[in-house]
């Protein structure tokens, strides 16, 4: 067992730093943090590769770290769907981003819900996308809220004998921080964190994918040989069993379409200074996939170090996977180094999340009510928003308990949510003929289908996967749940533009 008490000294240490980046932000290419595009997304002034750094920092996050691993410890191999949707999404993100940052520019759109309303000249429809997206990042924070509680148990397990329940203060301790830095400093506190953030785990990655296979007898060989022996990975270890596969590419086509479309992404995405950085940092980010592949075997690796793999069975949560073979193989300077990156790959994308929702809110729900709101105060509740929304997600994972294997689903529930959205943003994009009625009524037949399917799929119990079983076989729900919905939105605008050239007078063409 390492030394915890260099473990602990370097990870606050380094925490401090993070705390003081974040609040000395607000004066780095100042402008007026009390407009909201200046607070929001930075300016718009974010170059190529600070722009790399947020949006890898949004989306490389302690779901890479921590609820990947975990799952592929729980399941097996079927999880390694993260790396092709990891490294396919960024191909999206190159095309249709850069259209959707034009369009942002031009018309000064703070979210891509200001696109919608704008296209689509529906106030219900935008208010929908907008509550579907604020909720969606519920789960997704929530999962970096599990990461983040990982790596305080395994550090405080050797101090307390509750240290759950000191886990859970230090855990409201750094969401203050973080919450406060947020509020004074907006997205540029995000951003230079995030390069922080970035670095330690890059180097983290780099140094770990090496030196634990390497401390291991056999490697990889002697790890997948014991977990072959491990009938609780039934989803099969060296290879996917048959039966899964339209499981697994469902899961990485729908993940991989989804991603970007999360609010924070084209929060990210939107503080771009122009589309030559959108496409150069997409096209830089697929990096991140290769440590991701990586980094998923260790939820393999673990079972050739049977300290690390008894820790995780003694306390009973999987979400410990990656911090136990840390804890077990390296030494203790570099175990808090790489703690940390692990911890504040929650925080920062926690950040970019509760920013992007608290924009939702504010510009595409309550001003639909309220047309004269002022600038400041509009700025001014985003601000308080985001304080909010960060501490509802920690009020909710605080109210679920110990977490277990299964962290990876609060994320595939959001991309459920999320992929109601995509009939209107995405196909907006590219689609000016969609009917509005249409696009309502194929997101909310969507959205019923895809909750009803993910209670189906788990008995109505505790949430544990988000693959529901069809003519088809076993696929992910955002795939059955989005088929529904674009179903219904073609046949509502086919059926529409037929009955709209039935009742114009001779001659005179539909949308004229």
């Amino acid at each position: 067992m390492t030394n915890m008490n260099v473990v602990l000294g370097v990870f606050l240490s380094l925490f401090t730093i993070f705390a003081i980046l974040g609040f000395g932000a607000s004066r780095w290419r100042k402008g007026n943090l009390n407009n909201l595009s200046e607070w929001a997304l930075a300016g718009r002034r974010l170059g190529p590769y600070l722009a790399w750094f947020l949006v890898g920092g949004d989306l490389y996050t302690a779901y890479t770290f921590i609820a990947v691993p975990s799952a592929e410890y729980a399941k097996g191999s079927i999880y390694l769907f993260a790396t092709p949707y990891v490294m396919t999404t960024f191909a999206i993100a190159i095309v249709a981003m850069a259209s959707l940052w034009k369009m942002s520019r031009k018309n000064n759109y703070i979210t891509g819900v200001d696109f919608v309303r704008d296209r689509f000249k529906s106030r219900w429809l935008a208010m929908l996308i907008a509550a579907t997206g604020i909720i969606a990042e519920l789960p997704y924070i929530a999962l970096q809220i599990v990461g983040m509680k990982a790596v305080l148990e395994i550090i405080f397990v050797q101090y307390f004998s509750n240290y759950l329940f000191v886990s859970e203060i230090a855990l409201l301790i750094s969401f203050i921080v973080l919450s406060a830095f947020t509020f004074w400093s907006g997205l540029r506190g995000a951003a230079l964190t995030a390069v922080m953030k970035d670095a330690i785990i890059l180097i983290s990655v780099v140094v770990v994918v090496i030196a634990v296979p390497l401390s291991i007898h056999g490697g990889f060989s002697t790890a997948f040989a014991k977990a072959k022996a491990e009938s609780h990975m039934f989803t099969g270890v060296e290879t996917l069993l048959p039966k899964l596969t339209n499981a697994y590419i469902s899961l990485f086509i729908l993940s991989a379409l989804t991603l970007y479309f999360y609010p924070h992404a084209i929060n990210g995405v939107l503080s771009a200074k122009n589309v030559r950085t959108v496409r150069l940092s997409s096209a830089l980010l697929p990096m991140y996939g290769v440590g991701l592949f990586l980094l998923t075997l260790f939820g393999v690796l673990i079972f050739a170090v049977p300290d690390a793999l008894n820790l995780v069975r003694t306390t009973g949560n999987g979400a410990l996977v990656v911090p136990a073979l840390l804890i077990y193989t390296m030494p203790p300077w570099f175990v808090g180094f790489a703690l940390l990156g692990i911890f504040i790959g929650g925080l920062v994308p926690a950040a970019v999340m509760a920013i992007s929702q608290s924009n939702l809110l504010v510009r595409n729900i309550i001003k639909e009510f309220k047309k004269d709101l002022k600038p400041e105060t509009e700025t001014r509740i985003v601000k308080w928003a985001t304080v909010v929304f960060k501490f509802l997600a920690l009020g909710f994972v605080f109210a679920l308990g110990s977490s277990d294997t299964y962290a990876i689903s609060l994320q595939l529930l959001g991309g459920v949510f999320i992929a109601q959205t995509l009939p209107a943003i995405l196909l907006g994009l590219y689609q000016k003929n969609l009917n509005k009625n249409g696009l309502l009524a194929g997101w909310f037949v969507g959205m019923i289908a895809g909750i009803y399917l993910m209670l189906q799929a788990n008995h109505f119990a505790v949430l544990k996967t988000a693959l529901g079983n069809t003519p088809f076989g076993l696929l992910y729900i955002a795939a059955s749940s989005l088929a529904i919905n674009l179903f219904v939105v073609y046949v509502w605008t086919y059926v529409a533009r037929i009955v709209g050239h039935r009742q114009l007078p001779t001659g005179v063409k539909a949308g004229e």
